[in-house]
């Protein structure tokens, strides 16, 4: 019986112990599964990939007849090669045609791909307990193993990568393996010429341009730099976000300035603050937001709010001057932070 765990898959991979039988990727994670066979395939078609027999079948399509499993693993292979059977969206009902299969492969392959599946689910407790028979499975990336194959993908590559690199991509990647190594496969493809990446460059190709773009608009706004904020707003409004809905996240960026800054003046330093908020602020903004907690005091965030609740109340009433309500506002409040 071999019930491998989550993190030996990885390591059996590049070495499986079985060339013919029943593999199952399972679990959560379905970008991780579908990698986690494609990997297995491509070990088991050996050194000529080209030569492998490789039969795909979806679940319901063998749900309506399972025999077609058992025929098409016993059936001659015409051109030589390694016969391989990949079976997605697999299900309990393989479970009759598997039993067959379980002690006397032929010298087939199957590989198998299904969700999460419990320990006495029929199919994991069938591959499990088979001799010919290896259950891998596959749960979400922890922080650790995705910054572990972004690195481990640069370096293969010969990509040089700042510090931040990697930390930057981490923030703005999910847990899906599927995406993960889309985002890399595109991220390498763009250095292959430099052979190097920053931060800016993750930044441009994978985060979302509208969410930064209202960061920046944010932070250009309360530190005083006109330059970026000009840049800011043309992005954010060539990307079609909403003009009252930026004035509602700089109201609620000023309220929670002039929060912070009541603890700052009750004796706390602006790193402390910022550390105790939650949700804490991307770390590529701290530096930032602590300068801004400097230049504000009590007095002229009160002013800042109010302009702020003016300006949303005029583009409610004169919808069309929105754009330029919008401009006007952050730019005054721009000004007035550049003055400090």
């Amino acid at each position: 019986m071999t019930a491998l765990k989550a993190h030996e898959v990885a390591r059996y991979l590049a070495r499986p112990d079985l060339s013919e039988g029943i593999f199952l990727a399972y679990g959560p994670d379905g970008g991780l599964v579908r990698e986690t066979a494609q990997r297995l395939i491509r070990h088991l078609s050996g050194d000529d990939p080209a030569s492998a027999n490789v039969t795909i079948f979806d679940g319901p399509e063998l749900t309506a007849d399972p025999s077609q499993l058992v025929l098409e693993a016993r059936s001659v292979s015409l051109f030589g090669g390694k016969r391989i059977i990949r079976v997605r969206n697999a299900t309990k009902a393989l479970v009759m045609p598997l039993t067959e299969l379980r002690d006397d492969p032929g010298g087939t392959a199957i590989v198998l791909e299904a969700d999460n599946l419990p320990p006495r689910a029929t199919l994991r407790a069938l591959v499990e307990a088979a001799k010919l028979g290896r259950a891998l499975p596959c749960y979400p990336d922890t922080d650790e193993t995705l910054m572990a194959l972004m690195r481990e993908t640069f370096n293969h590559a010969g990509i040089r990568t700042d510090q931040d690199v990697v930390p930057t991509l981490r923030e703005i990647l999910g847990n899906d393996r599927e995406v993960t190594r889309r985002e890399l496969e595109k991220l390498t493809l763009y250095a292959a010429a430099t052979k190097s990446l920053t931060r800016e460059d993750v930044l441009l190709l994978c985060a979302d341009n509208g969410a930064l773009a209202i960061d920046a608009i944010l932070d250009a706004t309360g530190g005083g730099h006109t330059e970026k904020l000009e840049l800011a707003l043309n992005r954010a409004l060539a990307a079609n976000v909403n003009p009252q809905q930026l004035l509602s996240m700089l109201t609620t960026h000023f309220a929670n300035l002039r929060r912070w800054r009541t603890e700052v003046d009750g004796g706390k330093t602006p790193r402390s603050v910022l550390d105790a908020v939650k949700p804490k602020p991307h770390f590529s903004r701290i530096g930032g937001m602590e300068q801004q907690l400097r230049l504000w005091n009590e007095t002229a965030l009160g002013t800042a709010s109010e302009r702020l609740l003016q300006a949303v109340s005029d583009t409610r009433r004169r919808p069309a001057l929105a754009d330029a309500i919008l401009r006007r506002t952050t730019l005054s409040l721009c000004m007035m932070a550049a003055t400090f």
